[in-house]
């Protein structure tokens, strides 16, 4: 006797595809009323076990006590020994946490403010309008939308639609930007590039340094704009708003609303990192340990799903990515010693950021493939 199973047979490259192909990613899912989480974005149970009980509440994520380093950069402009000690502090950060928080940065609230209603702008215009920017063929585009850019290749997909910006080097054109959000994403781009270049000043001579030399070496040179968009979700103990990973870039600077979610590995456990209205979370990323030879630590984060939403962020990388030059970076000659050799070997961004891409599929660091 043939048994026949009356359940159906999961096709998830099908599933993927119908996904893909209305090009409205998880904002649409949620507008068309969804109540249940698709299969394809079910994250196994050994990826959800340490997921905080109340994904829906306002209240902290984690039952920790610990809090990711706020430092106050107004002081760097007061007296040399408050310099040296903010110096300090974002040298101890970077070694212990490889995150920290700022504040007194410079950048206006009201452009903060601005930029996150502007990403609010673009995922919530016309679907049609929308639409013209989403792709995956993002070879040689400057601007891309689309959600979750390792759909096919990932395990399971992420509850969020991104739009990916290349704002640099080349300057980019204002005409490539959509019209909804175009003038403050070219604003808050020139504010956080000027942020981004006082902290390689700051952590270089955390390193004792010169000031200039991270700049030197090009780490400062390309910038990324990406816009999260992370709609409510029904069933939030089922999925992530990003899974596990650590940055791929030398330098992010995040900027994010009220709604939380985002947590970093700190002591072997996960810790959240509270909104703060004006302030700016600065995390190392794999290059600047490379180069630092393991001194400052790339930490690995993500943001978990919540019933409460749409949750908006903006992350800035400093990288130049697959578009970078030819120019070798290894761990810097001046920190090497014969108690501290080279921990890795020289490579290119480009080289690093392809075979980062093949095993964050996998949910796996790319660093010790360049380990000596």
């Amino acid at each position: 006797m043939v048994i026949i199973s009356s359940t159906p047979t999961y096709d998830r490259t099908k599933e993927l595809r119908e996904f893909d192909e209305t090009k409205e990613g998880v904002k649409g899912l949620v507008d068309a009323g969804v109540v249940k989480v698709p299969r394809i974005f079910i994250h196994p149970p050994d990826t959800l076990h340490d997921l905080p009980s109340q994904l829906g509440s306002s209240q902290s994520l984690c039952q920790t006590y610990l809090t990711v380093p706020i430092i106050d950069l107004q002081e760097i402009t007061e007296t040399q020994s408050s310099r040296k000690e903010v110096v300090e502090k974002i040298g101890e950060a970077s070694e212990r946490w490889g995150f920290f928080q700022v504040v007194n940065h410079g950048i206006p609230e009201i452009v903060l403010q601005e930029m996150l209603e502007g990403v609010r702008k673009f995922y919530e215009q016309d679907m049609e309008i929308k639409k013209q920017f989403y792709t995956r063929d993002a070879l040689g585009k400057k601007v891309v939308y689309n959600s979750n850019f390792d759909l096919y290749t990932s395990p399971t997909a992420n509850w969020r639609d991104t739009m990916y910006c290349v704002m640099g080097p080349q300057p980019l054109d204002p005409q490539e930007l959509p019209p909804v959000c175009r003038g403050i994403l070219m604003e808050y781009s020139k504010q956080v590039t000027k942020l981004g270049i006082v902290l390689f000043e700051l952590l270089s001579e955390s390193l004792g340094l010169n000031s200039k030399h991270l700049i030197d070496m090009g780490c400062a040179e390309g910038h990324a704009l990406l816009s999260h968009y992370y709609p409510a979700c029904p069933e939030p103990e089922l999925t992530l708003g990003i899974s596990k990973h650590s940055d791929n870039d030398f330098l992010t600077i995040l900027l994010q609303d009220q709604i939380g979610g985002l947590q970093v590995v700190h002591q072997n456990q996960w810790v959240d990192v509270s909104p703060t209205p004006g302030t700016l979370i600065i995390n190392i990323g794999d290059l600047l340990q490379l180069i630092t030879n393991d001194r400052f630590k790339s930490i690995e984060h993500r943001v978990v799903a919540r019933s409460i939403g749409p949750r908006v962020s903006v992350a800035y990388f400093f990288t130049t990515g697959v578009q970078s030059s030819t120019k070798i970076y290894g761990p810097i000659k001046e920190l090497l010693s014969k108690d501290n050799p080279p921990v890795y070997r020289e490579t290119t961004v480009k080289e690093y950021t392809a075979y980062y891409r093949e095993k964050r599929a996998h949910g796996a660091s790319a660093l010790p493939h360049f380990k000596l």
